[in-house]
């Protein structure tokens, strides 16, 4: 797949831990999950879904609470749901997934990020089609044919299994993201460093040094906004 999962996810937390942005982020994510159905993980699978990506971020539990607590108090602050798609150097594709309480500014932001680096904006569609939904579920502590089995005996399709560095990663179809993590619970794995529900692009691209550069600078704007949530790719960045 020419991913290294836990590498990302590592390099991320650690850039976003300096600012705590990662928990704000994760704060409005819980926020909006919690505030769409039920506050309560056991009853609305979308906020089940954001609190165990927060469990691998290691987000502190009072953040969680606070923003559980805010949706149950009624707050009547509402967010919009947005993605947009673009292009970077070199013809590099970007799919940018955002929670905003001001579509105009975010719209307005996003575009900036990519025009002052290189990249533009798209409509809708012109990038998308070439990712596909995926469920990326790691652990640690099993070997590839153990998890396969796993797998197995709880009748759960996966697309691929990889082993990477000191993880298994499991590659699955999204809605088969809760039932890869129950096989594993139910086989005694509780802890996960990647759970994840991403878009995974169908083939990676390398950029020529300065335009990897420049195409790191554009993401690393995008991911900077207050709105954007998630940032997805096709660059093979190396790591």
């Amino acid at each position: 797949m020419g991913r290294k999962w836990n590498n990302i996810k590592e390099k991320k937390a650690s850039k976003d831990a300096n600012t705590s942005r990662i928990y704000a982020k994760f704060g409005r994510e819980i926020y909006v999950a919690a505030k769409s159905g039920e506050p309560d993980p056991d009853l609305n699978q979308n906020l089940k879904f954001v609190l165990e990506r927060a469990k691998t971020y290691n987000v502190p539990k009072h953040i969680i609470d606070r923003a559980i607590e805010k949706a149950k108090g009624g707050s009547e602050e509402n967010y919009d749901e947005l993605r947009y798609e673009g292009f970077g150097p070199n013809g590099s594709m970007v799919i940018v997934d955002a929670l905003t309480n001001n579509v105009n500014r975010t719209a307005s932001e996003v575009r900036a990020a990519f025009g002052k680096n290189g990249g533009n904006m798209g409509v809708s569609g012109s990038v998308a089609y070439m990712f596909d939904a995926t469920a990326v579920i790691g652990v640690e502590g099993k070997s590839e044919e153990e998890v396969l089995e796993i797998l197995m005996e709880a009748d759960v399709d996966a697309r691929d299994i990889i082993e990477e560095d000191d993880a298994v990663i499991v590659y699955a179809e999204p809605d088969q993201f809760h039932a890869v993590q129950e096989a594993f619970k139910s086989a005694g794995v509780d802890e996960f460093t990647v759970a994840e529900l991403t878009m995974l692009a169908q083939n990676d691209v390398e950029l020529p040094e300065d335009a990897q550069a420049q195409f790191e600078k554009m993401i690393d704007a995008i991911e900077d906004l207050e709105d954007v949530q998630q940032v997805y790719h096709n660059v093979d960045l190396g790591e």
